[in-house]
């Protein structure tokens, strides 16, 4: 009777199971709830901004607002190019810091402060759209959204008393919307003179950080209380009208049309100084106009030879001559890629006559310091011709009339 009732159970079991799931997939196939209705589908075009912002939350901003342009294209060039800005900006932010630190822990009576690591993290920030502003003035206006969810990796060391502590930043994001102003446009390159950066609202400005390895942002209501304390301090510092101003160059001195051509002949170098271990050098000269941004001329290099010959022949674009030199440097060459400065002078343009060549042989200094005691030693000498030519006042004249 045991093994009877044992199978009989397992008979039993097996066709309710079975018919179990029978039944209830035709209950699911053919009975529907009552509470459930159709979804009625409309178009996007019929609903408004906000229900589109509640629907779709990080909408970009050139779908939603026609006065943004799509920028994917900037977006590109950011995710290429990351890896080497990040480097860039982390080195700039550690320059700009170094002196910020070092007047600060002698203040707060702080042994040291150094970063132990800092990086930007792999995720560039992107760009959700920007506007540009066309104003009648000699500037350019730009609006563009940033939004940045970055993996970085800042930690800072701060020894004092003889206790050393770790503080590490993770998980930033950043939401702004700047104001980039360019201005004023000048004819020198980068073809302006300032950057004003403005918010035009608060920024959500969203981090972790970590206090010898301990979540500090768990502590209650210490995560709200930075918040705001950050929004309240930037939006104190930046937020429209209110700017942040980066010189690039004096507007004056880029402003200044040409109004004359340098003619350079570098003509030979007398008893230069012995720079090799065989008793040689290897020098070329390089030429520079004082408050001219473009690089450097330089003359070919002159293998072992410590009386070298050039006669070469350079132009410079003169903008202003009375106050303007040519500031004159000779290196030795070596192959291992360190250039040793063996001398330098300069020739101030007002000394310069007019549409005349001028023969003038210049004393190789060490500094252009006059006091400076190691100019009394000889370096050699360097013979140059030079000859200013003054722009004629009705090529100056047709050259203004081509402007405007």
């Amino acid at each position: 009777m045991g093994v009877i009732s044992t199978v009989l159970g397992f008979s039993g079991f097996g066709f309710g199971f079975s018919a179990g799931i029978v039944i209830g997939y035709f209950l699911f196939i053919y009975v529907q709830p009552n509470d459930v209705k159709d979804v009625k589908v409309r178009p996007l075009v019929e609903y408004d901004s906000k229900s589109l912002e509640s629907i779709l939350p990080e909408i970009p901003l050139w779908v939603k607002n026609p006065d943004y342009d799509r920028i994917d294209w900037l977006n590109r060039f950011l995710e290429l190019m990351w890896p080497y800005l990040n480097k860039a900006i982390c080195k700039t932010a550690q320059e700009i810091a170094k002196p910020i630190i070092a007047e600060n822990t002698a203040k707060y009576k702080i042994d040291s402060v150094e970063f132990e690591t800092l990086t930007l993290g792999s995720l560039p920030p992107t760009f959700q759209g920007m506007k540009v502003y066309v104003t009648e003035e000699q500037e350019l206006i730009m609006e563009p959204c940033l939004k940045w969810a970055a993996n970085p990796n800042v930690t800072v060391a701060v020894k004092a008393y003889g206790l050393k502590a770790t503080i590490q930043i993770v998980d930033l994001q950043v939401f702004a919307l700047p104001r980039i102003t360019l201005k004023p446009l000048v004819p020198t390159f980068p073809c302006f003179a300032k950057i004003l950066v403005s918010l035009m609202e608060k920024p959500h400005v969203d981090f972790g950080l970590k206090l010898l390895g301990a979540d500090v942002m768990a502590i209650p209501g210490l995560y709200r209380f930075v918040q705001e304390t950050i929004k309240k301090q930037v939006a104190s510092m930046y937020l429209w009208p209110k700017t942040l101003e980066v010189p690039i160059m004096d507007p004056s001195k880029a402003s200044k049309k040409p109004v004359g051509i340098l003619l350079v002949k570098v003509v030979r170098a007398q008893n230069l100084r012995k720079k090799d271990l065989l008793g040689k050098s290897d020098p070329y000269v390089k030429l520079k106009m004082s408050d001219d941004k473009l690089p450097s001329k330089k003359t070919t290099v002159k293998r072992s030879n410590l009386n070298p010959e050039w006669n070469e022949d350079f132009k410079f674009v003169v903008t202003d001559p009375e106050t303007q030199a040519l500031e004159v440097n000779v290196f030795d060459w070596e192959q291992v890629g360190k250039h040793e400065k063996m001398g330098m002078n300069s020739v101030l343009l007002k000394d310069l006559p007019a549409d005349e060549t001028k023969v003038t042989t210049l004393d190789l200094l060490k500094t252009m310091d006059p006091n400076d005691v190691q100019n009394e030693k000889s370096r050699g000498q360097l013979t140059l011709e030079l000859t200013y030519k003054p722009f004629k006042e009705e090529d100056m004249e047709k050259e203004g009339h081509q402007e405007e």
